[in-house]
């Protein structure tokens, strides 16, 4: 199947590499050789999977001719960091909304909200939840009072247009596997909004990978987002017209790793990112890819995915996230 793809702007440094795990012990004979998609080194302070869904999202803000892009998150949210970044090097303003209240001195990705210059309005987690659509449209009417134009940008971009991002990175991932030579029979990434996983799996697709895409999802449960991938993938599908059809989507969820919550570690996902940092050289986060990865080793030592040759983790990032949990962490 064709894709034409919109206008994006390049903010990413891409291809990513894709790399062999050689030193990570698993129990399990048959498990299957590990691939990372290292999704961590899409820049610097752009770094993560959020940038590549904001180079479709961010042109989108342009043509439509907003000056002020809002958008929304945890306290430690990537996403809002990468918006705020970009929407500095685009000369945008980034208004952020924020679950969570600040204690001491910013750190971690708020600190670099701040730094970029980023508006940043923190709401207790009850209200941001209750409230998040009515936050919304309070402070776009601000704007829009004050004579600026702004564009409503949803939880980690996951929308029709955030989408995009990853069905164009399982295109490249298609260019990795074929010059590796690897026979991947499945991918695997960290699911918080869903956007990821939903541009993957749609990519899988039309981009021929023969494998399935399966995300871990880092809070929330299993049906959650079974329905926000579909429902992720029709408004993409209405969009663009694109010739998919969604109505039928496989949606693969490995569910049971969300620990105590959204945001929470146990010390067995801190002693994983120390396993990884210091066997591998690749740092891991305790909100998305540590919790992810932890329970993918689970599943493989159980002897999930033992028919396949080759796995690929996509690395989604998170780096920043680590340091405001500095106190949690062990080390080898």
């Amino acid at each position: 199947m064709s894709v034409k793809y919109p206008r994006r702007i390049s903010l990413a440094q891409l291809p990513t590499p894709l790399q062999r795990l050689e030193r990570l012990t698993i129990k399990n004979p048959r498990a299957p050789r590990i691939w990372l998609k290292r999704d961590d080194l899409t820049g610097a302070g752009l770094s993560g999977n959020k940038v590549r869904k904001l180079e479709f999202v961010l042109a989108a803000v342009q043509d439509a001719g907003c000056d002020t892009v809002i958008t929304c998150g945890g306290l430690q949210s990537n996403h809002c960091r990468a918006t705020a970044l970009a929407c500095a090097k685009l000369g945008l303003k980034a208004h952020l909304i924020l679950r969570g209240q600040q204690h001491g001195a910013a750190d971690g990705n708020l600190l670099l909200d701040y730094l970029a210059g980023a508006e940043v309005s923190c709401y207790p987690a009850r209200e941001y939840q209750q409230k998040l659509d009515s936050l919304f449209d309070h402070w776009c009417s601000y704007y829009e009072s004050a004579g600026k134009k702004p564009f409503k940008v949803p939880t980690g971009a996951s929308d029709g247009i955030g989408l995009w991002g990853y069905i164009a990175a399982a295109e490249e991932l298609k260019t990795d596997i074929e010059r590796l030579n690897i026979n991947p029979g499945a991918i695997v990434c960290a699911t918080g909004s869903g956007g990821t996983q939903g541009g993957l799996t749609v990519g899988a697709e039309i981009h021929q990978l023969g494998c399935k895409v399966w995300g871990v999802n880092v809070c929330d449960d299993e049906q959650y987002f079974i329905d926000k991938v579909r429902e992720d993938v029709s408004d993409w599908q209405q969009r663009y017209a694109q010739g998919y059809r969604y109505e039928n989507i496989e949606v693969n969820v490995i569910d049971g790793y969300v620990g105590p919550g959204y945001g929470k570690a146990t010390p067995e996902i801190f002693q994983t990112i120390a396993t990884m940092a210091s066997s591998e050289g690749i740092v891991l986060d305790p909100v998305y890819t540590g919790k992810a990865f932890y329970g993918l080793i689970q599943e493989l030592e159980a002897g999930r995915f033992n028919d396949c040759d080759d796995l690929i983790f996509v690395h989604t990032g998170g780096l920043f996230g680590l340091f405001p949990q500095r106190q949690e962490l062990v080390y080898p």
